[in-house]
């Protein structure tokens, strides 16, 4: 029983952090990053994203018009640096304002 909730648990926590990686990805792009220091910086934060599923979300998020990338050839092996467009900002000041809409809702739900 205990092992059933747990993996019940593990899933939905799963599903949520999926919803949220977008928003976490978009909030440390201001300035260019390439994929593994992002994948670095998120882990300190407390959010953890390997790069398999990074470098895909990357590339769909710059197919969409949120982020624009440069390749950086001053190091010892070429970097592809990803950072926000004018309409990936928008597109986040608009998600983030909807994340703190959502989370002061679900707070007032659960109290």
């Amino acid at each position: 029983m205990m092992a059933e909730i747990e993996e019940i648990v593990n899933g939905l926590i799963l599903e949520l952090r999926r919803g949220t990686l977008i928003l976490s990805v978009l909030s440390r792009l201001d300035q260019p990053k390439y994929g593994y220091s992002l994948v670095q910086e998120l882990s300190e934060k407390g959010i953890e994203i390997d790069a398999g599923t990074l470098y895909p979300l990357l590339r769909r998020l710059e197919k969409q018009g949120l982020l624009e990338s440069s390749w950086e050839l001053a190091d010892s092996r070429p970097r592809r640096y990803y950072f926000l467009s004018e309409t990936g900002r928008q597109v986040y000041d608009r998600l983030r304002e909807e994340w703190r809409k959502l989370v002061f809702s679900i707070e007032n739900l659960m109290n």
